[in-house]
């Protein structure tokens, strides 16, 4: 079969060898003789595979044996919006607003308490990300998203929060860099982006900030519940967490999170060289600020618009539409995408310079 080209923002790419391991899983899992879809998850096949998925995440960043638990989730990242609402905001929570998904975090945490917004960047159209902000100290935590997808923007620094547990929603780019991760008390992301199929939420989580609030939490919100049953409170995701296991082993096989910074700056560069160069195109986030998953852009000339799409569709490329609160194109290049695929993209934005 023919592979496009695939910046899809989410469900998205994953590694060739991953997808042959998952889909001869399907029709026998391991030899065993039975498929991944209907095996138990009480069996000690599935028990195995949710440990190492596990242990994994904890390795990959750097957080074993350092009181973190990892655990694989239902409900995606925006289940986590009032997840963590309901496990730690007792009085007041502080967010930073940085896009769509931070805004809809900040509304579900209102349900259950103050929220103070420490910064937004709404009246830029969030296509920069707030500095030089406090975060008070008397917030019961600190809330922020690493990652933009639909915006194109970045954080590349986190502020020092002192006593209060800095949450972080890592959706669009978990295990893409390096960085203390210790730093954060939990941290959480769909599998969709980085990891595997949708269905399943990492959350990792330091045991210590939790119990804490006085409310009484529904025990499928609970992370102390989730602990207390090593993820499997209930039925989990199992083909989702499997194929995360896949992708883990996949990205530790290749070096870890160190190596594939590396080509996900190499991706980023060749992308964002041809952005500034090209005299058609304009990129959409502050420079400073710019996401190496997803670079955002727009034409200068609207009219250019048809014969772009065009020619990037005859060359096999998919999924780089933007999102219709930024409009233009936005290629999302996670870990599993090939520097090959974003040069066939450049070279497409190369030709419609020449025809123009």
């Amino acid at each position: 079969m023919s592979r496009k080209h695939n910046f899809s923002a989410g469900p998205c790419i994953l590694p060739s060898e991953v997808f042959e391991k998952a889909s001869q899983s399907v029709i026998d899992l391991d030899n065993s003789g039975l498929s991944i879809l209907e095996i138990s998850h009480r069996s000690p096949a599935f028990v195995e595979i949710m440990e190492k998925a596990r242990q994994l995440a904890l390795k990959h960043l750097g957080l074993e044996n350092q009181g973190y638990q990892a655990l694989f989730l239902q409900g995606g990242a925006s289940m986590q919006f009032i997840m963590n609402a309901f496990n730690l905001l007792e009085n007041k929570a502080a967010y930073l607003d940085t896009g769509s998904w931070s805004t809809k975090a900040i509304k579900e945490a209102r349900i259950l308490g103050d929220v103070e917004v420490v910064a937004s960047s709404k009246d830029k159209n969030f296509n920069f990300i707030p500095k030089d902000f406090t975060v008070p100290s008397d917030a019961d935590y600190f809330h922020c998203t690493s990652n933009n997808t639909i915006f194109g923007t970045q954080m590349k620094s986190f502020p020092d929060t002192g006593n209060v547990p800095m949450i972080c929603d890592m959706s669009s780019d978990i295990f893409s860099r390096q960085m203390d991760f210790s730093k954060f008390d939990l941290i959480y992301a769909g599998a969709q982006k980085n990891m595997g199929p949708a269905g399943a939420t990492l959350v990792v989580v330091k045991e210590d900030i939790l119990g804490k609030v006085s409310r009484q939490i529904p025990s499928m919100l609970n992370y102390q519940t989730m602990i207390s049953k090593d993820s499997m409170f209930n039925t989990p995701p199992v083909f989702s967490v499997y194929v995360s296991m896949l992708t883990l082993e996949w990205l530790e096989r290749n070096g870890g999170i160190s190596a594939i910074e590396k080509k996900n700056q190499a991706k980023a560069d060749l992308i964002y060289s041809e952005i500034d160069r090209n005299p058609l195109f304009k990129g959409f986030a502050e420079q400073e600020d710019r996401s190496m998953m997803n670079a955002t852009f727009t034409l200068n000339e609207e009219s250019l618009k048809d014969k772009f799409d065009s020619l990037w569709k005859a060359a096999e490329i998919n999924g780089v539409s933007g999102h219709r609160s930024v409009g233009g194109y936005r290629a999302s290049m996670y870990n599993a995408l090939p520097l090959e695929s974003v040069q066939v993209l450049v070279n497409v934005m190369k030709e419609l310079e020449n025809q123009a």
